[in-house]
């Protein structure tokens, strides 16, 4: 069993601030006010089953829902205040590694991995752009990869080059949403690996969203127990499981692979 090396986060600087957020969607009451800090530097493990607000969470702080209150805090910005540009601007500082990888199937891995490149920053020169795909396909161990199209690709692979297309931007935040769903055991700790490599070449911050406690545990500084709309423990992954609740355990014994 790989364990998150226990390297202490020494920056104080809070990249990411929410405190007292709700949220919900007419009667069902999704988030009932959480409090969260992420520092410069650090992975949050966002833990919880499905259906309990943690994609929610991370909607609200890309600004793709508004809470019904309380405030979110990215990189110093009230994200809920921010508009046009501005939430643009800020939604480039942060990266996104969506659960399907959300490839294009129509574009070989070069074309993917320079299709934001393109869009977001129009004075790059041919050689820069390429500088840059080498880069981040070498940061994920699929330089080899470059002119296959994602169906030519496993699922860890097609991951692999979701979250090079994300990196490619070069975020100060990292967004993972179940970084590990439908992989099989191999090849989910490759990407856990993955994911505390980024963390250090990147120096990147990162909330990562799972309910999978071999994920929490691998890459987590920090975990926050989502229950019932609220955080219910952070703390390291031991502190979180040494609660004496029967939903913690329930979730435990459910969901941990030995």
């Amino acid at each position: 069993m790989v364990t998150k090396d226990e390297h202490i986060v020494s920056s104080t600087e809070k990249v990411i601030s929410i405190r007292d957020l709700y949220k919900s969607f007419g009667s069902l009451h999704v988030l009932r006010g959480i409090d969260l800090d992420v520092y410069r530097g650090e992975n949050v493990v966002v833990l919880g089953r499905s259906g309990t607000g943690k994609s929610v969470l991370i909607k609200l702080l890309v600004g793709l829902l508004t809470p019904d209150k309380g405030m979110v805090n990215v990189l110093g910005q009230e994200v809920p205040l921010l508009k046009g540009k501005e939430l643009d601007a800020l939604r480039l500082k942060i990266g996104f590694s969506f659960q399907n990888s959300a490839l294009y199937d129509s574009m070989n891995v070069r074309q993917n991995l320079e299709f934001p490149l393109v869009m977001n920053f129009k004075n790059l020169s041919r050689k820069e752009i390429d500088q840059r795909v080498h880069e981040v396909l070498e940061s994920v161990g699929l330089r080899d990869k470059i002119n296959q199209l994602p169906s030519d690709l496993s699922g860890g692979q097609r991951k692999r080059i979701g979250i090079a297309r994300t990196l490619i931007l070069k975020p100060e935040i990292m967004l993972y949403d179940e970084p590990t769903s439908g992989l099989d055991p191999i090849t989910s700790i490759e990407i856990n690996e993955l994911i505390n490599e980024v963390q250090k070449e990147y120096k990147t911050s990162s909330i990562i969203i799972t309910h999978d406690l071999t994920c929490a545990k691998t890459t987590g500084n920090r975990v926050a127990m989502l229950l019932d709309g609220k955080f219910l423990k952070v703390g390291s992954f031991e502190e979180v499981f040494r609660v004496d609740d029967e939903r913690v355990r329930n979730f435990y014994n459910y969901n941990f692979i030995q």
